[in-house]
């Protein structure tokens, strides 16, 4: 009992001598980026459509130029899904497990292009078609934004195609498993390309309204992987990513030109099928019955 009175003595004591120190508790700050960090509720559709209209009038408001060299950029950046899968599946060879593991690679391109925020064709499914359907006046920028930036991707597909076929920059195996690639795209009929494109713009447009709600830079890669994996591992006709590896076969003399353009009509249709109708106007309908 003495033993736990002294030591009751000397803790009491010390509590006197040695006063506790203060925690100082976070104050409420005035500083809207901080603001925004600490909020990270997930936003409603009606402010995931508001930052889409935002970035609508932000593309809208740029001059052809602007456009057509960001449309370039965008294009000839898409060319590193073919180039990605391709240089992995040469060197695993065939098989079921060597494709599925080289489409891991396929989102490469896209990730490239959306977080370096150049004009891709089918993200502009969503941007500028949104804002249209509340502010009608900008119906004929969508159709010049959409003339110059499709023009210009596929114009950058072409020079990656050039890249990796007439320069030699690309070992003759590479060369050769890019242009299967572009073989099997152009090898099914013009109904199952468009429906194909369906899909495929679908996706591609709900990535773009996705990464517009999220909150991070690791969020956003994640969902442009995980998304547009399943537009590689589903073999979803992208008149833009898919071009790259047509017209690689087409400058490695193993299709004929005339074969691209049957392949592209159908496959722009069936893109902005499915980004216009499955994601916008769902999306446009969702916010307004909100």
């Amino acid at each position: 009992m003495n033993r736990i009175r002294a030591s009751s003595c000397l803790a009491h004591a010390s509590n006197e001598c040695m006063p506790l120190p203060k925690i100082k508790l976070p104050v409420a700050s005035d500083d809207p980026s901080a603001s925004v960090q600490r909020d990270l509720d997930r936003p409603t559709a009606s402010e995931i459509y508001q930052q889409v209209s935002k970035n609508a009038r932000r593309e809208l408001s740029r001059t052809n130029l602007a456009l057509a060299v960001s449309g370039i950029v965008g294009g000839l950046t898409m060319g590193l899904t073919g180039l990605s899968v391709s240089l992995v599946r040469t060197q695993l060879g065939g098989g079921s497990i060597a494709e599925f593991i080289s489409l891991c690679f396929y989102p490469m391109g896209f990730m490239a292009v959306i977080l370096g925020r150049s004009q891709l064709f089918t993200e502009n499914t969503l941007y500028p078609v949104a804002l249209m359907l509340t502010e009608r006046r900008h119906f004929l920028s969508t159709v010049r934004l959409w003339a110059v930036v499709f023009a210009a991707n596929v114009i950058g597909a072409f020079l990656f195609a050039m890249l990796a076929v007439r320069t030699g920059a690309l070992q003759p195996e590479y060369v050769s498993t890019l242009s299967a690639l572009g073989m099997q795209a152009v090898g099914f009929p013009a109904s199952h390309i468009f429906w194909s494109g369906v899909v495929g713009g679908w996706i591609i447009a709900m990535v773009a309204w996705l990464v517009s709600g999220s909150h991070s830079i690791t969020g956003s890669v994640m969902l442009i992987w995980s998304l547009t994996f399943v537009v590689g591992l589903g073999h979803f006709a992208h008149c833009i990513a898919t071009s790259g590896e047509i017209l690689a076969a087409v400058l490695h003399g193993q299709l004929a030109a005339s074969r691209y353009f049957l392949w592209l009509g159908p496959a722009v249709l069936g893109n902005i099928t499915g980004g216009v109708l499955l994601v916008t106007l769902l999306e446009y309908g969702q916010v307004n019955l909100e």
